[in-house]
This record gives C-alpha cells, structure tokens and sequence, in this order.
C-alpha cells in the first residue's frame, strides 16, 4: 500500500523547507534509512531519511522548488501501484481542521511575544510523528542555552533523539516534564533574556492567538525576497569561465572544512559533487590530480563537526569517568583448551562460533554466581540484577555502540554467535533499534582482533564493570617446571569501588577463568 511522505518539520521554526537534491529518482527502490533528499531548512540543508520501503512512485517537490511543511513530498509504495487517487483526492487533513476550529475565538485578544522570547514546540523529527515525550532534559529552568546545546532527549514513534537548541538565551519555562508527552507543535518550552516574564505566554500560547514583536516582524520580512535564488545555491562559480555544480550539504561542508571544490572531482549525477566527495577529500591526491605542488613541513589543520553520536559518547563516558571511581584487575588466562574446543566445535555442520562468543557466555556464566558484579549503582541503594544481558561493544563510523544480549546466560554458543554477528553487520548500516542497545547488565570490549594485547576501558554506566579483552599471545610459558610454547589472553576487568570490592572482582575472575581454561564446563 503506497505511503504518502509529507515535507518534514525539521527544526522546531520551520515553516516551508526547500528540495536542495534528490538522491532518489522515481522508479528507485528505497530501503528504510535511505537517504531521500537533502531539504534546506530555514536554519541548515540537513539529509532526509526514509521510513519506508518500497519503491519511489512520485516526487511532489522538484529540487529548487520550495513547499509548506505537511505539503505532500513524495510518494512510496509498490511497483506499479495506482496512486491516482493520492494524487488527485482532496480529503480534509488534519491542519484544515484545526484550521476551522481556530475560527470561533477570533475575539480572543492577542498575546505579544516579548522581545527577545522564542517558544520552543515539540518538532516533528519524522514524517510519521504526531507527538513526542520527553525522555530526559539536559538542561533545566535557569540554565544558560547556546545555539547546538542539547535541550532534551525525544522520544519519538521511531527512535529516542537528542534535540538541540537553535536559540541562545535563558532557559525560561519547560512545558513538558520528563516522560510526559505531547504532540508536535505544543510548547515545549520559553527561552529568552533572563528574568523574563513569560507566565502569560505560557500559558496563553496557540500559534493563531499569538503575535512576535513587532520589531521581531521588521526584522523577518526581507526573508522572503532571498528565496528566489535559492536553486542557484548549487553551483559555485570559481570564475568567470568556470562554474562547478555541487549540493548545498556538500558546499557547506567544504566552507566548514577550508576545501576548494575546485579540486574535487564530483561522483553525483553529471559530475554532481556530493557530500560523500567532500568527506573522502585526500589534500595530497587532490592536488597531484590537478598538477598543484603541495609543499612539505606545511602547517594544516581539520575541524570535523562532532556528530550527535559522538557527542553523546564524550558526555556519557565524561559523566562516568568522573562519577564512578574505577580501579582495574588484570588476569592472563592460558588459551590452549579454548583453542582446541573452539576448533572442534567449528567442525559441526553448519556452525561457527569465535572466541568472543565464547567469552560472552563464559561471563554470563559467570556474572550468575556473582550478581554483585552484575549490579548497578543508586543513591539510596545497590540494585542486584539475577538477569543477564551482556553489552557487546561495536566500532561504528561515527564513535561506539553497544547492542545487547539478552539473558545471555540461556543461550547457546551458536544462538550468541549468531546474535553478535547479527548487531555487528546492523550497528555498521546504522539499523539498530534503541531497544537493542538499552538494558545492559554488563559489558564487554574486545580489541584482540585488532592486535591489542591489554588496554582498559571506562564503565558503560550503569553498570558496574566492564571487560576489556585483548589478543591472544603465542609466547613462552611455564609448565610443569618447563619453558613451552603456550598461548595466553589477557584481559582487564574495570569495576566501580561503590559496588563492586576488590575481593569480589576478583573472585568473578576466577570463576571466569574456570570456564575459558576449561570450556567444555559450559556446556554442563
């Protein structure tokens, strides 16, 4: 059944957005998380994702043409569907509605926004969004508020995403507590000159019965005779006999980063530079393509804008680094009857399983006889968690994730193989859920694969510990009173002091190696 794509409001001010690039034509097959179009906003050109899959039967806005948000932007649905009726009925949607039921308080006396004041509603951060609940605020009454400050975590029909500020002032009046919800366009919160009174605004606000400043108004009205030129913004004149056709994201990106796109060599539709082009940019391979000497000892630096995901990275490990006290136990475990049953097990049809997989379940095992390592950290008390779900770090482009296991510990082998592996490929496509990476009772880091013999790692709060595993050494060892050829892993347990004694992680550690030294004890 085909689905109607509307233009999505992409910040909490925009009104119309504009179709900067198409990277679907119609006749595409779109997968959800495709890219469909860059869109202009009123505040940045930002890419815009699909939802849906299927195939792309119609586009409703042209690139450069510019469209009210709601209005229909394209449509998806199966091969060869009728969408006449999309295309030509006239149902009364439910802005029209609203807009009939707003007739009746024309009376009502209209309430002015002070100078300086922006209202911050609930934006629509998906096509498919009609409300959202507030999963945390990062900010509170009082605070300070840059332009990119993170205001709140939004829970939508989609996903939980964080939602930044694109006004500067003092966080005035929050409309919405945490895990309330509201729909789109409702106040979610005042923000404005400290000391502000903005009580009647607050509680008064519709956007049919409230007006901005009238100097806010002067200050408006040229905006609209800079939209004309907006389908030029993609091509950049170099010079008089030379023009080079790149998208807005791309231009922006290449302003952001210092780059010439006279040097890029664009990989779009009739040599279209597109934002990839600009991100894989190589100074020295650029300049050798166009016959330009690049000097050498020259000083040159890069500033890459921190994605959201890396952003919340550095916040939450930030938080945990300073707030749990972490101490480190290190353990070498000897690798010769894991090796073996690993190899042997790989025999069976059909199966595959690492060693990773192997130390999922050993920890799993483990952590059952020692909740206490598997607990979580309140003010008021120590949660012990009888329930096992194992976080398994994964390297992604843009920082770190962590899906989950759960209950690990009644799982086989073959099930856990099959699950990390599943997350890997999916955290890497950027197809995770949130609720394959919440839960957690327990992590696990392994850079063995990498060649790293030993390193420590900082506690995916809230849990207590974390495992750092490193690569497994062919040295020599002593055995019986002789020197041999033996192969060794070590690995580093963090643990928070508020949970977690010394005497404890320890203890975990032994019980840990009993089950990696003699692997056939997890099959008991």
């Amino acid at each position: 059944m085909a689905t109607v794509i509307n233009m999505p409001r992409l910040s909490d001010t925009m009104e119309e957005g504009v179709v900067a690039t198409w990277l679907k034509q119609v006749g595409d097959k779109i997968e959800e998380g495709d890219i469909l179009a860059e869109i202009e906003t009123d505040k940045a050109t930002m890419e815009f994702e699909s939802f849906h899959e299927g195939v792309l039967l119609h586009i409703g806005v042209q690139e450069g043409e510019t469209a009210p948000v709601d209005t229909l932007l394209a449509i998806v649905g199966e091969a060869g569907e009728d969408i006449s009726a999309l295309l030509n009925g006239k149902p009364v949607t439910a802005s029209q509605d609203t807009k009939i039921e707003a007739v009746a308080p024309v009376a009502t006396k209209t309430i002015e926004i002070p100078a300086g004041v922006t209202v911050v509603t609930m934006p629509r951060l998906s096509d498919t969004m009609t409300d959202g609940t507030v999963a945390s605020w990062l900010k509170q009454i009082g605070d300070t508020v840059a332009e990119g400050d993170i205001l709140a975590e939004i829970e939508t029909d989609k996903a939980t995403m964080e939602f930044e500020s694109f006004q500067e002032g003092t966080l005035l009046y929050v409309g919405l507590q945490e895990g309330e919800t509201a729909p789109v366009d409702s106040v979610l919160a005042i923000i404005g000159p400290a000391g502000t009174d903005v009580a009647a605004l607050a509680k008064n606000y519709t956007k049919e019965t409230t007006e901005a400043p009238k100097e806010a108004v002067k200050k408006e009205a040229p905006k609209k005779a800079v939209v004309a030129p907006k389908k030029q913004e993609n091509k950049v004149v170099v010079s008089n006999s030379a023009r080079i056709f790149a998208s807005p994201l791309a231009k922006k990106i290449a302003n952001d980063k210092g780059i010439n796109l006279a040097t890029l060599k664009g990989s779009g539709e009739n040599g279209r530079i597109i934002k990839k082009d600009v991100e894989n940019y190589t100074p020295n391979a650029s300049a050798a393509n166009v016959g330009v000497f690049v000097p050498s000892g020259e000083e040159k630096t890069e500033d890459i804008t921190n994605s959201q995901m890396r952003k919340v990275i550095a916040r939450r490990l930030g938080e945990s680094k300073f707030t749990a006290p972490h101490y480190y136990l290190n353990v070498e475990f000897d690798m010769e009857n894991a090796m073996a049953f690993r190899k042997q097990f790989n025999t069976l049809p059909d199966v595959r399983i690492s060693y990773n997989d192997m130390i999922v379940k050993a920890c799993a095992l483990a952590l059952k006889q020692h909740p206490q390592v598997n607990s979580q950290w309140f003010d008021t008390h120590i949660q012990l968690n009888h329930h096992v779900n194992i976080g398994v770090a994964v390297a992604v482009e843009d920082g770190l994730v962590v899906p989950v296991v759960p209950f690990a510990n009644e799982k086989t082998l073959p099930q856990i193989g099959a699950e990390v592996k599943d997350y890997a490929v999916r955290a890497r496509q950027k197809k995770l859920t949130p609720q394959e990476m919440d839960g957690s009772t327990f992590t696990i880091s392994n850079l063995g694969m990498f060649g790293i013999e030993s390193f420590t790692s900082i506690i995916n709060q809230p849990n207590s510990s974390i495992l750092s595993v490193g690569a497994i050494v062919e040295k020599p060892v002593v055995k019986n009173g002789q020197i041999v050829v033996g192969n060794t892993m070590k690995l580093t347990l963090a643990c928070d002091h508020r949970t977690v004694d010394g005497a404890t992680g320890a203890q975990f550690l032994q019980t840990l190696k009993e089950y990696i030294e003699n692997p056939v004890t997890m099959l008991v």
